[in-house]
């Protein structure tokens, strides 16, 4: 078991001892889970002499020394030795402080190949393009002790999860400064006053790792140890977490164990040898993008990854990890051609290294982290994803479900006209809803490279799209799964998403623009206050339809449920802009629905029409229930009923 730390109120400074030979044996067997402690730059003292412990794996090497502006970059100065036969190079350098640039020069033993590389586990790098790693103190005075406290005792499937997905970088740019992004600092008071605004209750941050190439968006990861520092500093970023989590917000960070880039001073190639990737390509690059794939075999890649997943959660306070692209690290054949890939031992496609790294990650997560969440973006069929290890799952909390979001936007992105005909993509999710613990994604992916943003892909004039865009995020809302929206859906970007530019912020001067962002307000309030629209998310028990068959008028009528005590939400889509009038739908009891929530208000910028905050049930058979409800569908909206049972949240 990992041992936690004690004190949570601090992320404490190193605690620096030199490298034993226990430290040696549980990282050549994979099982060194706090790797972070040993190898990088430590800053301590020999003796009354400050200075910085270095320690790098790089065993085909002849020679490493450290250079750095201490020493002119001068290769000869400061050599490391070899620490018996470990492939540890290590030493102590006198006078060299916090803020020092260094990196390490790596003589190979073959192919008179010599390198300058970034420290696989610098905590700090400078700010792309330059390359050099930083040393670096971690030391920060946490004050979200409550939160972390808090956390433990929650239970995340039941738990509402509205997440608002977020590029640091383009949320929000200062014009005045020649369009530079917000700081971390400057990000904290605001992003947290705008999520905490409009009811997200978790922010999940595209990769904050180090990464030189910026139109990457992150997933292109160089300093897995490190926050990029285009935006400031580790204990910057430590304190947007900590104003988040202050405020009641949890933070999810995308962590990408799939693959890495082959810059020079990255991991590639490291010491003139395959030592993180596989040196045969049809196992170590990776066709899509041209990166490096991790060696999952290999026990010191084992403890290195695993180290840094919980690098992550422990120093920085991290409530989730996101993992990218997991059907690449599943699959040995993923987008390969036949003769492109090497079977494994038995024959077979899955990548069983990667399959057990998995594994081991979400144990070792559930095991010492309770409350924090694993979650995969996994777009094929593979069983079990969000299943314990211990029945055969990867041991996921949760997966996106991707089946949904392609089925949604194929059937939002017809005419009203023909969805008639493809009825079908908005009622099959329901037959495998819960075979998995899933999110609805909205994400990133959805609004860049040609496919438009959500507002450009609905159908119709400029009314109808935000009146469909209401209607999508309603259904969203509706649907049985964990939300997840990115940035500028919640108020219609008319634009693709681009990492260079901010968010057209001004459009909420526009009164459809503001109606949208006011909508997914009160759907987060909606979803957050109402135990049937949450507590079910997971749970088969928390859905049924009323009708799923009104395919000729485009009509989807269903119910959340929550535990036995909780209200029942009844959920009605007209997906036509034709208002519909006297529809009558089945309802399980008498007494009065009150209309709890209508896309087509006046406030969110819609036509009026609706049920005048209610409807009395009548002892009239619909749908193989004993009462029915006659309702007015207003055209393009989604509308939610409270049942009689109890007051309104």
């Amino acid at each position: 078991m990992v041992e936690r730390t004690r004190d949570r109120r601090a992320t404490r400074r190193s605690r620096v001892t030199l490298l034993g030979d226990d430290d040696l044996h549980y990282f050549n067997e994979g099982t060194h889970y706090r790797l972070y402690e040993k190898l990088g730059a430590h800053l301590m003292s020999a003796g009354r002499t400050p200075g910085t412990y270095f320690a790098v794996w790089a065993p085909n090497a002849a020679q490493v020394s450290v250079i750095g502006d201490f020493n002119g970059w001068n290769a000869e100065s400061h050599p490391l030795r070899a620490k018996g036969h470990s492939g540890i190079w290590e030493g102590f350098i006198a006078e060299v402080g916090a803020g020092t640039l260094y990196k390490y020069h790596i003589v190979s033993r073959y192919h008179d190949y010599c390198v300058d590389k970034a420290d696989p586990y610098g905590f700090a790098h400078e700010a792309p393009p330059q390359k050099a790693s930083m040393v670096t103190d971690l030391w920060y005075l946490w004050g979200d002790q409550t939160w972390m406290e808090e956390r433990g005792r929650q239970h995340v499937l039941e738990a509402p999860m509205a997440i608002y997905e977020v590029h640091l970088g383009s949320w929000m740019r200062v014009p005045e400064e020649d369009n530079r992004p917000l700081t971390y600092r400057e990000l904290a008071p605001t992003l947290a006053d705008y999520v905490h605004h409009m009811g997200f209750t978790h922010v999940e941050l595209l990769p904050v790792m180090e990464h030189p190439f910026y139109a990457s968006w992150g997933y292109q990861i160089t300093g897995y140890f490190a926050p990029t520092r285009r935006y400031g500093t580790p204990t910057d970023f430590m304190y947007l977490v900590d104003y988040l989590h202050q405020h009641g917000i949890g933070v999810i960070l995308d962590w990408v164990p799939s693959h890495f880039p082959t810059d020079e001073h990255g991991l590639g190639f490291f010491d003139g040898t395959h030592l993180y990737e596989h040196a045969d390509d049809r196992q170590g690059l990776h066709p899509d993008w041209g990166s490096y794939i991790f060696n999952y075999e290999r026990h010191e890649v084992q403890s290195f990854l695993l180290s840094n997943a919980l690098f992550w959660l422990e120093m920085y306070h991290a409530d989730g990890l996101r993992l990218d692209a997991v059907a690449s690290m599943l699959y040995l054949d993923y987008s390969r051609k036949d003769g492109e890939w090497i079977p494994n031992a038995y024959g077979g496609r899955e990548n069983l290294g990667a399959i057990a790294l998995l594994r081991r990650c979400n144990e070792l997560v559930g095991t010492n982290y309770p409350g924090v969440s694993m979650i995969a973006e996994e777009s094929t069929a593979w069983p079990m994803v969000s299943r314990p290890p211990y029945v055969g799952g990867l041991g996921f909390h949760l997966k996106w479900d991707m089946g949904w979001m392609h089925d949604t936007l194929t059937y939002m992105h017809l005419d009203p006209i023909f969805r008639q005909y493809d009825h079908n993509l908005v009622t099959f999710r329901q037959l495998y809803a819960f075979s998995e613990n899933f999110i609805l994604p909205l994400s990133h992916d959805e609004v860049v490279y040609g496919k438009g943003s959500l507002l450009s892909k609905m159908p119709g004039s400029d009314t109808d799209k935000y009146a469909n865009v209401r209607l999508l995020l309603g259904y969203m809302y509706a649907q049985p799964g964990k939300k997840l929206l990115f940035m500028g859906g919640e108020f219609g970007q008319w634009q693709e998403w681009h990492h260079d530019t901010s968010l057209d912020w001004h459009l909420l001067a526009y009164a459809p623009h503001a109606g949208l962002q006011r909508w997914v307000q009160d759907l987060n309030r909606l979803y957050c206050s109402t135990p049937a629209l949450a507590e079910g998310d997971c749970d088969p028990a928390g859905f049924a339809w009323v009708d799923c068959n009104d395919s000729t008028s485009s009509v989807l009528c269903f119910l959340r449920q929550g535990h036995a005590s909780a209200p029942s939400v009844l959920v009605v889509c007209n997906c036509t802009p034709v208002p519909r009038f006297r529809y009558r739908v089945g309802a399980s009891c008498g007494g009065v629905w009150r209309e709890v929530l209508n896309s087509d208000a006046h406030e969110y910028d819609g036509k009026g029409f609706g049920n005048w905050g209610g409807v009395a049930a009548v002892a009239v058979p619909q749908h193989g229930r004993p009462y029915s409800l006659e309702l007015t569908l207003p055209p393009l909206a989604i509308v939610f009923f409270m049942s009689p049972e109890v007051s309104s949240p």
